[in-house]
């Protein structure tokens, strides 16, 4: 067949090829919610099994809103901190790189697309609760401070008040952590 008979019968092939490329997104994304399902459930290990076969599977040049879901839920599912601190700096690049593509392709490169902004509060409490854990309270004091700063994309819901929360307590803690202030020497006092 040729001529118009030919184009309308094709027509519906573009947006079958669509539907199935985001079908196939999806499946990745829920193959990530199952793993995440077993995390939370407490088998961290069968979880970091099946998100670190999906890393696999994408790469690290994968999707980057793939890599930075997967990595930050692979982070939970480390038990060396040192490890933890890995994925979750590979997530926040992640989240950078999706920022960065989503903000020249929208709105230009100066700032992130609003829908990658509200990754960050979590991101950076992430970051500062490893720091924490390796003993390193000034890199967590800085990233509590992004967490913080960043706090005014989450919505007043409860995943953003849930945020806001962790962000105080992990604030409380490094505060009382802290300890008194250093003592002056005695020719200062």
């Amino acid at each position: 067949m040729t001529g118009p008979e030919r184009v309308r019968r094709s027509e519906p092939e573009a947006p079958l090829r669509e539907q199935q490329q985001e079908a196939s997104e999806d499946a990745v994304m829920t193959r990530i919610g199952q793993a995440v399902i077993l995390l939370h459930a407490g088998d961290r290990e069968e979880a970091r099994n099946r998100l670190g076969e999906i890393w696999s599977e994408i790469g690290a040049d994968g999707d980057s809103l793939h890599r930075c879901t997967l990595a930050h839920y692979l982070a939970d599912a480390q038990d060396d901190p040192a490890d933890e601190l890995a994925w979750d700096l590979r997530a926040l690049t992640a989240a950078d790189c999706l920022g960065e593509r989503l903000g020249e392709a929208l709105a230009g490169p100066a700032e992130p697309h609003p829908a990658v902004r509200v990754f960050y509060p979590s991101l950076h409490l992430s970051l500062a609760a490893d720091y924490a854990k390796l003993r390193r309270p000034e890199e967590a004091r800085a990233h509590l401070a992004r967490a913080r700063a960043a706090t005014g994309a989450l919505s007043d819901d409860g995943y953003g008040n849930g945020v806001r929360a962790a962000i105080a307590r992990l604030e409380r803690r490094l505060a009382a952590e802290a300890g008194p202030a250093p003592r002056p020497f005695p020719e200062q006092a």
